[in-house]
């Protein structure tokens, strides 16, 4: 894990004015390497995120005897002639590591162990590891999370295996991603509480329907995998939408303006919600080709919040909730307990410390706006608190983020591009005053 920095978030000296390059999406780069290791040849990746989270992913596949290329933005894949147990697999405190790379190795003929920072040890993995056992790989664990051992076979049985998903939708994503190599393939049904982040599956069926794999959805939470090839070919990875979500909503706090290039028209990534949450706060927003912009009005307007399907913008909805003009409700996100932190009890804690009035529910949050103060903001070891934390010291003088460098975790260029956003905000603001 990278060590551990203090950060003083930068206090904005002017409304924002700038337009940024988000990086990447993770959730597509590590679906593209998955797949591009289970195809039947070589495949290109152009523009994956080089973060934490996709570094552990390359280096885990490698273990498992995928040769990796690397040529800056452009990555040659080429998968083994069969996977090699890989002895011991780190995944950080990557939920797509610790979920995606199992039913890879479960093709091993051997005995591979996952294991990971202290607090990935908390996070869910019963579902995914019952469905591996299910389908024909032992799996030797002392709990129901990291550090396991799955005994895997080239030929794993697949077939039917009921799950309950209702902790992540990454255990239906990632038997489906290897669901087309089992022998049997897979026939996969959740049965349980709602699936969260629905369109991160939406997003894995398509993947995989795009290089020639069969999936049937005869019904609701119920999908089959036709067994067979996954066809090998290039990949271009999109920005990362909830990457972008915390400069989008600088727009929205300074009462400025952010443009966003090559934003996808249509996309399945659940950050592309971020439009539709930043227009509720009452921000005015636009897409103008591929450029998206958002610009800032002169309140923030209190909103009630279903973000089942797109928590990972729950950071950033709730600063500015605690910056609205009246009490907002953020529900839906349950599940984001077990998350890197507990992101509930975290945003209840940082937001309280600075002045807000916060209430954890069921399945959420009631913010009530206050005066808000200069106070640590503690991160928790987890990505989006930083840019939680970076959104807010925009409008509040002196939040001091006790460690910036976990944001490393999927985007180590973010402090740079803040500060660069800023930069180029107060450049625009004196060629303004020139004119």
């Amino acid at each position: 894990m990278p060590d551990s920095r203090p950060w003083t978030a930068p206090l904005a000296p002017v409304p924002v004015n700038a337009t940024v390059s988000i990086p990447g999406s993770k959730s597509e780069t590590n679906r593209a390497l998955i797949l591009a290791a289970l195809a039947d040849g070589p495949s290109v990746i152009t523009g994956g995120l080089d973060a934490r989270d996709t570094r552990l992913m390359r280096d885990g596949l490698r273990a498992l005897g995928v040769v990796i290329t690397e040529h800056d933005d452009r990555w040659e894949v080429t998968p083994p002639a069969e996977f090699r147990p890989a002895g011991e697999i780190d995944c950080g405190l990557a939920g797509t590591v610790m979920r995606f790379l199992p039913p890879v190795a479960a093709l091993a003929a051997g005995a591979t162990t996952f294991d990971g920072d202290e607090g990935a040890r908390v996070r869910p993995m019963a579902g995914l590891l019952d469905a591996l056992t299910a389908a024909g790989a032992p799996v030797e664990r002392g709990a129901e999370s990291l550090p396991f051992t799955i005994t895997g076979r080239p030929d794993l049985p697949g077939g039917e295996v009921v799950i309950d998903s209702s902790a992540t939708s990454q255990y239906v994503s990632g038997l489906l991603l290897a669901g087309a190599r089992f022998a049997g393939g897979l026939d996969l049904r959740h049965q349980g509480p709602s699936v969260p982040s629905r369109p991160n599956i939406d997003m894995t069926v398509q993947m995989l329907r795009d290089r020639g794999v069969v999936i049937e959805e005869p019904e609701p939470d119920h999908w089959i995998v036709h067994p067979g090839t996954i066809a090998a070919g290039d990949f271009v990875v999109e920005p990362d939408l909830a990457n972008a979500a915390p400069f989008l909503a600088a727009a929205a706090v300074t009462g400025g303006r952010i443009s966003v290039p090559r934003w996808p028209r249509e996309s399945n990534q659940p950050g592309a919600a971020i439009t539709d949450v930043l227009a509720l706060f009452g921000a005015d927003v636009s897409l103008d080709g591929d450029v998206l912009t958002v610009q800032g009005t002169d309140k923030l307007e209190a909103v009630d919040l279903d973000l089942h399907d797109a928590s990972e913008l729950t950071m950033v909805a709730a600063v500015l909730a605690a910056l609205a003009d009246h009490t907002s409700h953020i529900h839906g996100v349950a599940h984001i307990r077990g998350h890197e932190t507990d992101r509930l009890a975290a945003l209840e804690t940082d937001l309280t410390a600075v002045g807000a009035e916060v209430r954890q529910t069921d399945d959420g949050l009631v913010i009530h706006p206050k005066l808000l103060r200069s106070n640590t903001w503690l991160t928790y070891a987890d990505h989006r608190m930083v840019t939680a934390g970076a959104l807010l010291g925009l409008v509040i003088d002196d939040i001091q983020l006790d460690d910036v460098e976990c944001v490393s975790k999927t985007m180590p260029g973010f402090v740079d591009l803040w500060t660069g956003m800023l930069a180029d905000s107060v450049a625009a603001e004196e060629e303004a005053g020139r004119a």
